[in-house]
């Protein structure tokens, strides 16, 4: 039975991580995928919008149509999709090296855990990163450390 990584854990992921790739994004500042992709930019993070259906910047980031695309390391790929699409996002994850998948509330995918978890990524499953960020971190930046 999954279980996610530890708070210690998590902290660790999110004090190390620089480059996170939002997966769903939208451009459409009501929605909860931009406010989580603005909160993490605000902490410092740089921030990849994935989304094939964006056709413009999206908080001043170029977007990207898949994790592919991404010519630059990828810490974090934060996963808004439902559950039964997260499968192929975490074959691409593994296929980019990525160093984890960071599934949002509500997005649960025991198969595609597994195949991340085996190729080396750790594994967060149905938690907020802004939450979490705020939580484990405080009020710290990610350029803080």
């Amino acid at each position: 039975m999954f279980q996610n990584p530890t708070d210690a854990e998590r902290a660790k992921l999110l004090k190390e991580a620089k480059n996170i790739a939002v997966v769903g994004c939208s451009d459409k500042p009501e929605r909860t995928s931009y406010l989580i992709a603005a909160a993490l930019q605000d902490a410092g993070y740089r921030i990849f919008p994935v989304n094939p259906y964006l056709t413009g910047p999206v908080l001043g980031e170029k977007p990207y149509r898949s994790l592919s695309e991404i010519n630059e390391p990828i810490d974090i790929v934060n996963v808004f999709r439902r559950s039964e699409e997260v499968f192929p996002i975490a074959e691409e994850a593994v296929k980019v090296r990525a160093k984890a998948i960071w599934m949002q509330i509500g997005v649960w995918n025991e198969e595609a855990a597994e195949l991340a978890a085996e190729n080396g990524l750790i594994v967060i499953m149905d938690r907020c990163i802004k939450v979490d960020h705020a939580i484990l971190l405080g009020k710290r930046s990610a350029r803080e450390g």
